[in-house]
């Protein structure tokens, strides 16, 4: 490769190989209109590798083009969301983890949408009856310790110092806040979070508009934290025993995070939303990469995974609607001791690879 195409392939930092780094890639400087001033900043995410090998499996199979791969890159110089669309079971969200572990930006934010999923829930949720319970326990324990009082007022100086040291404080309102996967993507971390927003099409039609804000400005607000007297509340995060600083009750990112949306195509979105978004579409895997990936899940390619395979593609080709799930499933079948893919357990298999446009 000559000078001028290494230089060319300098701005691509993510190539779809999957591998772990050995040292985290520096991302490309944002542009101007797309930095932010964040802060306090947040220590760095665990890694997740279960989750990871659930999703990539043993080894990464390849499945993006040169296109695909730059549209990616794209988006991370850019920081735009990406905007993932394609038949179900493709690799539409796995597509997150593959970027995460490439890169090194730890446990992947997971935002599942349904049809009555609102900005909020995925902005953070407030406990506001746990918060009532603790208020009212908090004033029952100061009333018995003053009825203590009341009852040891003969007692010696020591004894009532004692007592007071040992009054409850206050519940504080941080302890009732949990930040949404939206809500912590967009802390201020020094490295970008990666954040999967996956199916939004199933969302109520609004949705897409609410989070234009959101996405384009990098922050929100939480309004209990706002109204509260306290500067600072540490709340709680997505992250299993996360906690973050909150300070006037906004939060603002600091780089922005890596957004990858994923939509089944059932509806379209609004322009303005179009707009803010890099679009990529995934296309079903060939014949080489399904028995790659297949491999790459399992640890191996149990006899008949091809026949399998070329089942699962033929249907597809005629039209039906499956998921790599039901190909895993099948091949995984084919391993269980004394089961038999023809026979009596061909019935089983076409269970496995049933047309799910069919509602069976």
């Amino acid at each position: 490769m000559s000078e001028q195409e290494k230089t060319a392939l300098e701005w691509r930092v993510f190539h779809a190989t999957g591998r772990p780094p050995a040292t985290p890639p520096t991302l490309p400087d944002a542009p101007p209109w797309r930095r932010f001033l964040g802060g306090p900043s947040q220590p760095a995410p665990p890694d997740d590798p279960a989750a990871a090998l659930r999703r990539l499996g043993r080894d990464v199979t390849p499945q993006l083009g040169s296109e695909e791969i730059d549209t990616v890159n794209a988006a991370l110089l850019l920081r735009r969301p990406l905007l993932i669309t394609g038949p179900p079971g493709v690799g539409k969200s796995t597509l997150a983890y593959l970027i995460s572990q490439e890169l090194g930006l730890g446990r992947v934010l997971e935002w599942n949408v349904v049809s009555r999923t609102t900005l909020r829930d995925g902005l953070y949720t407030h406990d506001a009856l746990g918060r009532a319970q603790a208020i009212a326990a908090w004033q029952a324990g100061l009333r018995d310790a003053a009825g203590q009082e009341q009852q040891g007022a003969q007692a010696g100086p020591e004894d009532t110092e004692a007592s007071s040291n040992h009054r409850q404080l206050p519940p504080l309102l941080g302890d009732f806040i949990t930040l949404g996967p939206l809500g912590t993507a967009l802390l201020p971390y020094d490295r970008p979070r990666v954040l999967l927003v996956d199916e939004l099409d199933k969302s109520d039609i609004d949705l897409p508009n609410d989070l234009l804000h959101v996405l384009e400005n990098g922050s929100y607000e939480v309004p209990e934290l706002v109204r509260n007297a306290a500067g600072a509340a540490h709340v709680h995060t997505s992250d299993p025993g996360g906690r973050a600083e909150v300070r006037g009750g906004r939060v603002e990112c600091r780089e922005f995070p890596v957004v990858v949306i994923t939509s089944n195509g059932e509806r379209e979105f609004p322009a303005a939303f179009r707009r803010r978004c890099l679009p990529l579409e995934m296309r079903t895997p060939t014949r080489e990469q399904l028995l790659a990936m297949v491999q790459g899940h399992l640890g191996t390619r149990p006899p008949g995974t091809e026949d399998l395979v070329d089942l699962f593609v033929q249907r597809i080709q005629a039209g039906g609607t499956h998921s790599l799930d039901q190909l895993l499933n099948a091949v995984q079948m084919t391993t269980a001791g004394g089961f038999q893919a023809d026979g009596d357990g061909r019935k089983l298999v076409e269970m496995l690879l049933r047309d799910l446009a069919k509602g069976r």
